[in-house]
């Protein structure tokens, strides 16, 4: 039954990639306010009320409850060498608009706290999120856009295996006016498991 699905859990070498309850809310907001800066200007417009404690206590609950029902899956990135309970947020990475059917795919987004930019983690980060996506989950496409100037995202994005598929004009509002970006992909691998 979906409400009994299990919280994910990711572990790599040095990460752990999670999804956080309600509880969670106060280190979501410290990561989002120490990159308010960082972020805000790739990212589409926040909700006047996103840096509150209210608003990621409801938006982790409503996270928990559209992975459950195969909606979307939102996770943090959390340093491995931490306390679960306590380690801070460095990055957040979602697969959202899953489609199922013989479609079989996602929209992934991220972002890095900019104080461990340089270091390999969202690449590690995400290496092990595209490996559930098409195991665990059985998915066949991960799509993922970017700016054209966010150079960094492009290599993370290369390093992966991603595709370059297009570029798409006017493709999403941020920072208060629509934005060219480039289109790209990643295909399971062969003979990866696909849900029906």
């Amino acid at each position: 039954m979906a409400s009994d699905k299990p919280i994910v859990l990711l572990t790599t070498e040095r990460l752990r990639v999670t999804q956080l309850p309600p509880d969670g809310a106060a280190r979501v907001v410290a990561y989002f306010e120490a990159n308010r800066d960082h972020l805000g200007p790739v990212s589409p417009t926040r909700p006047a009320h996103f840096y509150t404690l209210a608003y990621w206590r409801t938006r982790l609950a409503q996270d928990l409850e559209d992975a459950r029902f195969d909606r979307s899956l939102r996770m943090v990135v959390l340093p491995r060498a931490e306390p679960l309970s306590s380690a801070p947020v460095i990055a957040n990475i979602s697969l959202t608009n899953i489609v199922r059917g013989p479609l079989q795919a996602v929209t992934l987004g991220y972002g890095l706290d900019h104080r461990h930019e340089g270091q390999g983690l969202m690449t590690e980060a995400l290496r092990a999120v595209c490996a559930h996506a098409f195991t665990t989950m059985g998915l066949h496409r991960i799509q993922a856009n970017h700016l054209p100037e966010n150079l960094r995202s492009a290599a993370v994005l290369r390093r992966l295996g991603f595709a370059v598929e297009g570029y798409a004009r006017d493709f999403l509002r941020i920072d208060g006016r629509w934005r060219d970006h480039i289109l790209t992909s990643l295909v399971a691998p062969e003979g990866s498991p696909t849900a029906v």
